[in-house]
């Protein structure tokens, strides 16, 4: 069985190294300290329709994930799901530099953790957006941005507002992406089929 020591490690990877696991192996057994990343690993696997078991260890959690009943996915042609996958069309748009309200500190963190996740999804969006404070993500002292260039190599379209980075001085800065104008900008939004917004 393979074995993962995610103990100290936030949300949602655990999930993410325990998902990554799956694909190769057909049981995962995952080490965390905290409730909260045992009820994300069940949702993962009842998700996946695996067989989930937790044990508590003294402070700590084993949670074991193993792979059932073959899923309609499993079961499906390789080359049919791919394709399916890929037709689930999405943008992401950022306006901050924290994701959602209240400490700015943890703002920081979720919202890093957010870019992280984009690129362990098994569809990647089409385009990602930045304006108003979200800009100061491409630029050289982003903290996102080695995910962002992950993105963008596996053709993901990176974009951030022209008059946002001449408002925050930021300009000069950019490490990543294209800059363009607010026009463009509704017009991306205006034809996706989904927008996310953290």
């Amino acid at each position: 069985m393979y074995k993962i020591n995610a103990i100290g490690k936030a949300c949602p990877l655990p999930v993410i190294e325990t998902k990554k696991a799956l694909k190769e192996n057909d049981a995962v057994e995952t080490l965390v300290d905290n409730e909260i990343a045992t009820q994300n690993l069940k949702k993962m696997a009842d998700q996946l329709g695996y067989i989930y078991q937790m044990e508590p260890i003294g402070d700590d959690y084993k949670v074991t994930i193993a792979k059932g009943n073959q899923d309609l996915v499993e079961m499906a042609d390789p080359e049919v799901v791919e394709e399916v996958v890929t037709t689930e069309d999405y943008i992401v748009v950022v306006d901050t530099n924290v994701m959602g309200r209240g400490s700015d500190e943890l703002g920081k963190n979720l919202l890093k953790m957010f870019i992280y996740s984009l690129t362990e999804q098994d569809v990647l969006p089409k385009q990602v957006i930045f304006y108003n404070g979200g800009v100061s993500l491409v630029t050289e002292d982003s903290d996102s941005l080695e995910d962002l260039q992950m993105m963008a190599d596996q053709g993901v379209e990176i974009y951030a507002c022209g008059a946002c980075l001449n408002f925050f001085e930021l300009t000069e800065k950019v490490a990543i992406g294209e800059i363009t104008n607010m026009y463009r900008i509704v017009e991306m939004m205006r034809q996706a089929p989904k927008v996310v917004k953290p």
